[in-house]
């Protein structure tokens, strides 16, 4: 809920290979009114009907703007894919996700851009039966297991690709055993996604639990809004990290859930913190309570790829920035190899937001978006709706097959 990133890209499907060159990406901050209201709103705050509507308009709006800016620096931009902003995500008390809502009306976009928009990418997926999440699943299946994958990191070993957001997802992609064949693109997810005998190991992506999602909350609550985030790590650096408060806080019911399985701000948000402070019985002062805050997050993520046994985690998102999250996460992650998607050729800081241009790219082809071993889906699936920009709506051939691999075209 920092602001709204954009990402522009090339995009070409040459036969079993999805080819990207990154042209450029940006953030754009919310305004500090907008985003004390996203916060206001979200659980376990009441909110109305009202309250939602006006930020879905006013998010579309701001969405719109972005979009705009992005395209007037690519005039020969053709398409916007538009994730929206979570407010909500509806898991059941058995771990099924009954619902999920981004918001940010996309027809604000189309009007602003005059570009037809691909949005409301996670509502096919739950309708089939899955998490609606972490779609980031497909982009990282397709980069690890093909291109990006370092022979070094350990030969026959599963590599894992992990985002520090919010929260902490993690796909962990096994190492390949040769390119299965399909007649038709739901045949070949089929397969990828190991409901098919064909391949041995299917991959696994899954919420692991917060990463900056307490953080952020605890910074807010302590500064009464005045920052929002513990810039850089320094406040942690000056803490201790208190054990006691770890162990409490690992002793999580969603932690112990096995995937596929998702959460968000409506479970982790500073309430939970506070209830942990009150089953320890006594307080934590400022900066060791950010400093066990952050040997939590790296505990969580790192917990994850060490029970999928991985070689090497590829991380991305802002909690790469952190660089006492990061060293936390790499002392816990060893023998496992470290490094940032940048590395890659992917900015970790959008890596989402090409994650997703790819994902609206699929669905303007009419091929689906969604691993099903990675989401929990009966079936692949198309993904999002298409709202049409000023000219009449006309959509390519649907491609023949889906991309096998994923190759960032460097400058």
């Amino acid at each position: 809920m920092d602001g709204i990133d954009a990402a522009a890209a090339d995009l070409e499907l040459d036969g079993g290979v999805l080819r990207l060159s990154p042209l450029g990406h940006d953030t754009t901050p919310y305004p500090d009114e907008l985003a004390r209201a996203l916060r206001a709103a979200l659980p376990p705050n009441p909110t109305s009907m009202e309250t939602v509507c006006r930020l879905d308009t006013v998010i579309g709006q701001e969405f719109a703007a972005a979009a705009e800016r992005a395209a007037g620096r690519h005039p020969g931009a053709a398409l916007v894919v538009a994730h929206g902003q979570t407010v909500f995500h509806w898991v059941e008390d058995d771990g099924r996700v009954a619902g999920t809502l981004q918001i940010g009306r996309p027809a604000w976009i189309a009007e602003r851009t005059g570009l037809p928009v691909v949005s409301d990418l996670r509502s096919a997926d739950v309708a089939a039966g899955g998490q609606g999440a972490p779609l980031v699943a497909l982009f990282d299946v397709l980069l690890l297991g093909g291109a990006g994958a370092d022979p070094a990191a350990g030969v026959g070993a599963p590599r894992a690709a992990l985002n520090l957001g919010g929260i902490a997802n993690v796909t962990v992609v096994p190492p390949a055993r040769g390119e299965p064949r399909a007649e038709n693109p739901q045949d070949l997810w089929a397969i990828r996604s190991g409901s098919s005998p064909a391949v041995a190991a299917a991959p696994l992506a899954y919420d692991a639990g917060p990463a900056n999602a307490l953080l952020d909350a605890a910074v807010v609550a302590l500064t009464r809004g005045v920052e929002t985030c513990d810039r850089g790590g320094q406040r942690a650096a000056r803490g201790r990290v208190d054990e006691g408060l770890l162990a409490v806080l690992l002793d999580d019911p969603f932690l112990a859930q096995p995937p596929p399985k998702t959460t968000g701000k409506e479970r982790y948000h500073h309430g939970f913190t506070e209830a942990a402070l009150a089953r320890l019985g006594r307080d934590v002062a400022g900066d060791d309570l950010l400093a066990t805050l952050t040997a939590h997050a790296a505990e969580v993520a790192a917990a994850e790829c060490r029970r999928h046994g991985v070689a090497e985690v590829v991380a991305s998102g802002g909690g790469t920035d952190n660089p006492v999250l990061m060293k936390a996460l790499a002392e816990r992650l060893a023998p496992a190899r470290l490094r940032t998607i940048d590395e890659l050729g992917i900015p970790s800081a959008a890596k989402e937001a090409y994650a997703f241009a790819v994902l609206g790219f699929l669905t303007w082809h009419g091929l689906p978006g969604n691993v099903p071993s990675c989401t929990g889906a009966r079936h692949p699936a198309v993904l999002g709706s298409i709202t049409p920009g000023r000219a009449p709506l006309v959509l390519p051939p649907p491609a023949p097959g889906v991309p096998s691999r994923l190759e960032i075209v460097r400058p």
